[in-house]
């Protein structure tokens, strides 16, 4: 298995559980937290896919993902204290920008060779991610990490386990 391979297989095993936590979801609950001071789905959904386009971005520039204009600047740090659903997109619209954000992912993947991983990145990027392959790498573990909060509120809501 190649680098791409395993990234991609990273990809589909995160998009597999992403899935099964939100597919009960409703748009009223994307707002609930897991906790008092946890960030609300729609915030997280925002804040993972603008991360995702920025990641890949950085490390395949001629793949930089255009999100709709002010997306990335409603789901920052200083907006995810907000409950106003006015603020914040349906599950089916975020979904539907995630699938066109992955696609692109997918598609600037299949660009990049072993080779190419260990060239450097740069940007608006965590510290660890200083290669190409640290940026696609990034991507799978990011989006598990904050499904992981996802679980909490799905027990909050007396939804049944998933895993």
């Amino acid at each position: 298995m190649n680098f791409a391979e395993t990234v991609r297989s990273v990809l589909t095993a995160s998009d597999f559980i992403v899935q099964s936590y939100l597919g009960d979801v409703t748009d009223a609950e994307l707002l609930e937290r897991p906790a008092a001071d946890a960030n609300h789905i729609a915030w997280q959904l925002g804040h993972l896919i603008s991360a995702e386009a920025r990641l890949v971005g950085a490390a395949a520039p001629a793949f930089a993902f255009q999100l709709p204009e002010g997306f990335a600047e409603r789901h920052v740090t200083a907006t995810a204290t907000s409950n106003n659903s006015a603020d914040f997109l349906t599950k089916d619209a975020y979904l539907q920008l995630s699938r066109e954000v992955r696609l692109n992912t997918l598609r600037a993947l299949e660009t990049i060779s072993d080779k190419d991983a260990d060239k450097p990145v740069s940007g608006r990027l965590p510290p660890f991610v200083t290669r190409v392959g640290d940026a696609f790498a990034l991507i799978g573990p990011h989006w598990i990490g904050h499904a992981g909060q996802w679980a909490v509120l799905r027990r909050k809501l007396g939804r049944e386990r998933q895993f």
